[in-house]
């Protein structure tokens, strides 16, 4: 786990970059909006007035962005093992 969180940057600055194509501007923007959901105090659902239903919403979006977060950084991680290797040649 702690190898994805740390290729989490290096795959965000890829993709808006353009450099690595897989992960689309629009999915960064869903993976987003749905960060923004669940940090958000406004829910579709409210907990107060349906508590079970008001939470159930919410584990659907944490669901998705566990399981978006794990498919990304695996493929992201797997794209990089694929790249040549770039190695800096000593002064001459």
């Amino acid at each position: 786990m702690g190898e994805r969180l740390r290729a989490l940057p290096r795959l965000l600055g890829a993709a808006v970059t353009g450099r690595y194509p897989a992960l689309s501007r629009g999915r960064i923007g869903l993976i987003l909006l749905a960060l923004a959901y669940l940090v958000s105090p406004l829910d579709v659902v409210p907990e107060a007035l349906i508590p079970l239903l008001g939470f159930a919403d919410d584990g659907v979006i944490a669901l998705w962005l566990g399981g978006a977060f794990l498919a990304e950084t695996e493929r992201f991680l797997a794209w990089e093992r694929e790249q040549p290797a770039v190695v800096n040649a000593p002064p001459g």
